[in-house]
């Protein structure tokens, strides 16, 4: 349930060889910087440049007050709404949402990723058509500023002290959650709104509180 192709279906092509070379996908996060860096060395075809290390694709909107530090990019259709703050080390899919007052740092966005309202994305992975519900936060940081270990049916040592969420393709979260550093959420899980979470939760779950959830019906 943890394994990198047990969460994402990466069709993103500047983004393929990455997700396929990391077996987990905490692994991904120390490799981020260095790859957007070849990317925008590279260049991607259809992709132009905003400004010194930013990448953007076609029709990308840009709102105002949208702060976008490098390295970044930013994939087709994209849209960034007001207030929206990117603090380097971001790449995107196609046809996301970064929402009015939301905050990106060292994270990757598959396609269709909505971050729409308030939202913290640190250190994380969301994947195809994944969605934060209004002020909901990717914790990244833990309070003892030890390494992350992720709690499975085993724990699994990341030997990073910086890790947030890893949010499978269609995972929907509600209003007001926090996921703790180091949680990971299944394929098209849905989570209740206020919930605070911890630990790794399968796929087509109904997530209503940290130890109560129940299986989607068919």
């Amino acid at each position: 349930m943890i394994e990198t192709k047990a969460l994402y279906d990466c069709d993103v092509p500047y983004l393929k060889e990455l997700f396929s070379s990391c077996e987990y996908p905490w692994e991904l996060l120390p490799k981020i910087k260095d790859h957007v860096k070849k990317l925008i060395s590279e260049g991607i075809e259809g992709f132009s440049e905003l400004k010194s290390g930013v990448l953007i694709g076609k029709n990308v909107v840009i709102s105002q007050y949208v702060t976008i530090e490098a390295p970044a990019v930013i994939g087709h259709n994209c849209i960034l709404r007001p207030g929206a703050y990117l603090r380097g080390n971001v790449i995107t899919g196609e046809d996301c949402v970064l929402g009015n007052s939301c905050e990106y740092k060292n994270c990757i966005l598959l396609n269709k990723v909505q971050t729409p309202h308030y939202n913290y994305v640190g250190d994380s992975v969301l994947g195809n058509g994944a969605h934060l519900g209004a002020g909901t936060v990717c914790s990244n940081l833990k309070s003892d500023k030890k390494n992350v270990v992720i709690h499975g049916t085993e724990d699994h040592a990341t030997g990073l002290r910086k890790v947030g969420a890893f949010l499978g393709d269609g995972a929907d979260i509600g209003s007001g959650c926090v996921l703790n550093p180091g949680t990971v959420i299944g394929k098209n899980t849905s989570v209740y709104p206020l919930t605070p979470l911890r630990g790794v939760y399968g796929s087509d779950l109904i997530v209503k509180a940290q130890k109560e959830f129940v299986k989607k019906a068919e």
